[in-house]
């Protein structure tokens, strides 16, 4: 079983479990059933469902060229707003963004699928080969783009659009970001995050250098000696802490390299896992740790939240999917210590929440949970390492609408700075639109050169 710690290893189910457990969690829907359900699209002229979504793809126009058949037309349409339209159709919480606001919830409370059928059209996107082609003219305008994430990503394929040459400066091993260390599993099957990546690079002009990081490899001098301009979507390093003690006892892990280690591993029994689980926190990445914790073969998973259901920032959804696969979320509890046993985990020590005036507090009862493994789901924080001369608000980078930063030249996006909500469009949303504000300050130095002249 290649035990690694006391009471915690891999290999506890067999190899057939763990291919069904981290099957796809939405299969795709196959050509007739996507023009099913196109068919339900009521096509509305002032679609709430565009202004729901952070890209403000055209739904209903995707949506109909799907019904017409013409899938690569409606792909074309998705990317025009969101290159990484195929990532973003398998993770988005559509159910509190286009799918809530889609006008069929009213008419008969079920909203059309629109994520499944934006996958429906990327996918045959995917398999067709690159929509877009590079102005032939080139601007001989050039761009570093810190980190390969969904900011990054998609900031550099419009630069490149545009006729810029673009460098991706990632610090891991591959690019992705997000999208490829910090999703569960079973949202993004058969190296989707990867093939994707290799479609937005496709267009050409962008060249990715890995394994180099800011501060470490280069400073943001060194960008802004060599580049025109730069963009910065470094998104979230660091992890906070639970601040309790027992909490660097062996057996308590950070959610989100557990996540990490599982899908970079080439076999799934190989990961570690509990048999009793619990994971503090109450967001996407609680949810994700819990849920493949549970599908890795632990016996009790437990998430345990300090505040109620209705506060979670995990999706109504995605709770009732950790629940369905076996999770118990137990709400209105906070951790006080871990408890150990011979130096590693034993149980966590919680205590019962209540809000007094509007305010989380302590109520003195105590409990233990029995655990021999503790996920750690409470947040990331921004690691400015390397980025002193930059203006900060709440924590992360300050911009301005366009992404500027405090510096010139210089423009940030993504989970790096506090505008939006943390989620994979949102990012691809302010690395398009900080690429369009490039590219229209890169342009203006190529008139006011030509006026001159």
């Amino acid at each position: 079983m290649g035990t690694t710690q006391s009471g915690i290893h891999g290999g506890r189910l067999a190899p057939a479990d763990y291919e069904r457990n981290f099957s796809d969690l939405h299969p795709p829907l196959d050509r007739h059933e996507a023009l099913v359900a196109a068919d339900r699209c009521y096509f509305c002229h002032d679609a709430p469902c565009v202004t729901a979504c952070p890209t403000a793809i055209d739904i209903p126009m995707f949506i109909r060229q799907i019904s017409t058949g013409n899938p690569l037309g409606s792909a074309r349409t998705i990317f025009d707003q969101n290159i990484l339209g195929g990532m973003c159709a398998r993770v988005c919480p559509t159910e509190t963004l286009c799918e809530q606001a889609c006008v069929r919830n009213t008419a008969e409370s079920r909203p059309v699928e629109i994520g499944r059928l934006q996958r429906h059209a990327t996918d045959v996107a995917l398999a067709a080969g690159h929509p877009f082609y590079r102005r032939p003219e080139r601007s001989g305008k050039a761009v570093a783009v810190v980190g390969a994430g969904p900011a990054g990503l998609a900031c550099a394929h419009r630069l490149a659009l545009k006729g810029h040459d673009v460098v991706i400066l990632e610090a891991r091993e591959k690019s992705g970001g997000l999208n490829e260390y910090g999703i569960a599993t079973y949202k993004t099957v058969d190296d989707f995050a990867q093939r994707e990546v290799d479609y937005v690079l496709s267009i050409g002009g962008i060249e990715v250098k890995h394994g180099v990081k800011l501060g470490r490899d280069f400073t943001l001098s060194d960008l802004m000696a060599n580049f025109d301009a730069v963009f910065l979507g470094i998104g979230l390093a660091g992890v906070n802490g639970l601040d309790v003690e027992g909490e660097n006892l062996a057996g308590v892990v950070d959610a989100v390299d557990f996540i990490a280690g599982l899908r970079q591993a080439q076999d799934k029994a190989e990961i570690p896992v509990g048999r009793r689980v619990v994971v503090i926190g109450g967001g996407m990445t609680a949810i994700d740790a819990a849920v493949q914790a549970k599908l890795l073969g632990a016996e009790d998973v437990t998430i345990c939240y300090r505040r109620g259901k209705e506060h979670m920032n995990a999706s109504p959804f995605e709770q009732d999917l950790a629940t369905s696969k076996g999770v118990t979320i137990r709400h209105w509890l906070q951790p006080r210590r871990i408890v150990a046993r011979e130096g590693r985990v034993a149980g966590v020590e919680v205590e019962y929440t209540e809000l007094r005036d509007g305010r989380l507090s302590g109520t003195g009862e105590i409990g233990i949970l029995a655990a021999d493994q503790v996920f750690k789901a409470i947040g990331q924080t921004f690691a400015a390492g390397g980025l002193a001369s930059l203006a900060m608000t709440g924590g992360r980078i300050a911009v301005d609408a366009d992404g500027r930063t405090s510096m010139a030249n210089v423009w940030a996006g993504g989970d790096c700075v506090r505008a939006g909500e943390d989620l994979t469009v949102t990012s691809v949303a302010q690395g398009r639109d900080a690429a369009e504000s490039i590219n229209r300050a890169l342009t203006a130095d190529t008139r006011q050169a030509v006026a001159v002249a």
